[in-house]
């Protein structure tokens, strides 16, 4: 039988950085004149930068031209790593730095498949960077999620087929994306908003040792 591999999203299943990157672009909406809630903000989840400012912009009926929405994108992210270089083990998400040891000692690959650009920074801040088999960020891929290149790419990297691995995400264009791969999806959040995954778990703090072991089954 085939060996078994996992790949983990960042935000949202490692660590919660979707609150700083909302404050970031709060403050950058704010500054072009408009709100923007945090309900709106579940609409930029597992979306890219460039089209996140978009989205952004759209909401605030904003029109921009290219060199300002590249002087925006620096400025958010900016903005951004200020909060993110204050992080610590602490906001390392419930049960997860024991899922990914207990990995580790059993020899079980497993690899980091985010849109983040900064994945390998907050992985650094965190202590985790060297458990990982294998970091496929924003940097590595050229099409976002739903597209499935960042997870086929790990797979590659871990040197295991699509098939085998089991992959953890809690937003729905990543989970269409493992789907697409021909991947295990294993959602973390809302059942109905995650319903295309073939597993959903409320939170990390679900996602036990035991859990792991039935699904390598």
């Amino acid at each position: 039988m085939e060996r078994k591999a996992f790949i983990f999203d960042l935000d949202g299943v490692i660590v919660d950085t979707a609150k700083y990157h909302y404050l970031a672009w709060k403050e950058l909406a704010e500054k072009l004149g408009f709100d923007f809630t945090v309900e709106q903000n579940e609409l930029l989840k597992g979306v890219s930068r460039i089209r996140s400012l978009e989205i952004l912009l759209d909401i605030g009926k904003v029109h921009l031209d290219e060199d300002t929405k590249t002087k925006l994108l620096t400025e958010k992210n900016e903005q951004y790593l200020k909060y993110i270089a204050k992080m610590d083990q602490e906001e390392i998400l419930p049960g997860i730095k024991n899922v990914l040891h207990y990995l580790k000692s059993n020899q079980i690959p497993f690899a980091l498949g985010s849109a983040s650009k900064n994945a390998r920074l907050i992985l650094e801040r965190l202590d985790l960077i060297n458990l990982f088999d294998a970091i496929v960020d924003g940097n590595d891929v050229s099409i976002a999620k739903p597209d499935p290149e960042v997870f086929l790419i790990a797979a590659q990297k871990l040197g295991v087929i699509p098939e085998a691995c089991i992959v953890v995400e809690d937003a729905q264009a990543g989970i269409q994306a493992a789907n697409r791969a021909g991947m295990t999806s294993l959602g973390i959040g809302d059942k109905t908003v995650l319903k295309e995954s073939n597993f959903v778990l409320h939170d990390t703090s679900e996602l036990t040792i035991d859990y792991i072991s039935q699904l390598m089954d």
